[in-house]
């Protein structure tokens, strides 16, 4: 198990605030305006779920929920733009007028009552209701069964009234997640509340209170009924939490990462060699945590968790120095995660770049052997537009083998050489002219004059880069052509040797910028 510095629920995703006793809320006004428009015609209007637990907590809502008892065609009749595309009467409100992608659309969702649920994932059927008590029952976790009316106000400032008959304030206060009535109950109805628990209580810092973490584990195996899709994406919401370190930790105590992706729990209590300070199992945790950290993207993250996955199937004993080794773990890793992340569903192109950084993590190890060429063929295979989050993957790597520098020199010399090799050189291949079209404008039969026009040409550029254009370059090489040959060959050796100069300047400014020779 992973050292004891980091709990899941420790370390709250924002800070938890009683509601201030005058009931002001944080409420954009357009979404003020919708439940008012609710309430004009005669309908009860409140926000619920999510958007509430996050106003009482302090953070600021990314979605907005509203619950009435209006039927799904009297809201569709109360707003200029709606749409209705599901089963469960959630009417869609546009709202054209604010420039926020946030706040353009709000849900819209009558009371309703809903029949068991056969598959564990949906009701077989929904009634809808006129009780607002009725519709809150059926929610998952008591900080989700939340309503508030939203009184009088302005500005993006509301008074509000709460209606909560299962305490989640309360809850909210004591960081406690706990579900609404009988926890087995509740989770067997949508086993993807397994998963929906552990993503809350890790991007919350919240605890999981005694009695649901055990209807977690003994639901857990209901997971199977569940679609892939739908446990890809709550996983890659656990991922991309501040805390996936806790998110992980949480799902293998309570039994959950078996039936999401086994192949991890395989490093718990594989040692390492002495780089490494931890086993596979923590390693890989505080490889993927750094990635959070440093709020890199989910390829980076699931790279992270992946990176190491096959060291438990590549593991040897060297007989010469009774270390362990892992020769191929990348090689090995990288099909790992093909498959892994293939049977999660995801989308062909995260698996493709996943599965490259994983395969190529291990680039190098001796930054006085490496030579320029060994960097561009990594590049090649890489990809220029995936080049750095590998460079980002390994920084993880090394921080997660509890090493305190992210950028020693290794890396700020990697760093370097890719920078070197990426840039655009300094060559008559940049200007917006090549060699047949000089032979064309200058009426010149091919000969190394023409090179040494297209050198005098890249002189000018190189002094004004705003000359490079095909308009300019067109009109200018027949005036050098009609110079003499010693004078044209000396303008395109002066042309060279200051290419040289810029190129030496170029690759120093690189190297000063990280600190390497």
């Amino acid at each position: 198990m992973p050292s004891k510095q980091r709990v899941a629920g420790s370390s709250p995703a924002g800070s938890t605030k009683t509601m201030k006793k005058e009931n002001i809320f944080l409420i954009p006004d357009e979404i003020a305006s919708v439940a008012k428009t609710l309430e004009n015609k005669g309908f009860e209007a409140y926000l619920v779920g999510g958007c509430v637990r996050d106003l009482l907590i302090g953070k600021k809502p990314t979605d907005w929920d509203i619950t009435t008892n209006a039927k799904p065609e009297e809201i569709i009749a109360s707003f200029p733009k709606t749409f209705y595309e599901n089963d469960y009467g959630t009417v869609g409100v546009v709202n054209e007028e604010t420039g926020e992608e946030s706040l353009k659309v709000v849900e819209i969702t009558p009371y309703r009552l809903e029949a068991k649920y056969s598959n564990n994932r949906h009701p077989d059927s929904v009634t809808f209701s006129k009780n607002l008590e009725g519709d809150l029952k059926r929610r998952d976790f008591t900080v989700n069964a939340i309503a508030l009316k939203i009184e009088t106000g302005s500005k993006g400032h509301y008074k509000g009234h709460l209606v909560d008959p299962y305490k989640g304030h309360d809850d909210i206060i004591q960081k406690i997640l706990k579900t609404v009535g009988d926890a087995l109950e509740r989770l067997e109805e949508d086993a993807l509340r397994v998963l929906r628990g552990v993503r809350l209580a890790c991007q919350l810092g919240f605890t999981i209170n005694i009695t649901t973490k055990e209807a977690i584990k003994k639901a857990t195996p209901l997971l199977k009924n569940i679609s892939k899709e739908r446990i890809r994406d709550e996983f890659s919401r656990i991922l991309m939490t501040n805390s996936p370190l806790d998110g992980l930790t949480l799902s293998q105590e309570l039994g959950v990462l078996p039936f999401v992706l086994p192949i991890i729990e395989k490093g718990i209590g594989v040692e390492q060699n002495q780089a490494h300070s931890y086993d596979v199992w923590e390693h890989t945790l505080r490889t993927v945590q750094h990635a959070a950290d440093k709020k890199w993207p989910l390829e980076i993250r699931l790279a992270a968790l992946f990176h190491d996955s096959a060291k438990p199937e590549t593991r040897r004993k060297s007989a010469e120095t009774g270390e362990w080794t892992f020769y191929g773990h990348e090689v090995v890793g990288a099909r790992v995660a093909a498959k892994s992340l293939a049977e999660l569903r995801y989308p062909k192109k995260t698996i493709d770049k996943v599965v490259k950084l994983v395969r190529w993590h291990m680039f190098f190890s001796d930054t006085e052997q490496i030579s320029l060429s060994a960097v561009r063929r990594l590049v090649a295979r890489v990809g220029k537009e995936d080049i750095w989050d590998l460079m980002n993957l390994r920084i993880c790597d090394r921080i997660g083998t509890g090493r305190p520098k992210e950028n020693p020199y290794r890396l700020r010399k990697y760093k370097s050489m890719i920078e070197e090799v990426m840039r655009d050189p300094l060559s008559v291949g940049m200007l917006k002219i090549d060699g047949t079209k000089v032979i064309e404008v200058t009426k010149i039969p091919p000969s190394p004059k023409i090179g040494y026009i297209l050198h005098a040409l890249l002189e000018e550029v190189l002094e004004k880069p705003e000359l490079n254009i095909a308009e300019y370059l067109e009109k200018r090489a027949p005036e050098l052509a009609i110079l003499g040959d010693k004078e044209l060959e000396k303008l395109g050796v002066e042309a060279k040797e200051k290419k040289e100069l810029e190129e030496e300047k170029n690759i120093k400014e690189i190297r000063e910028k990280y600190w390497v020779e």
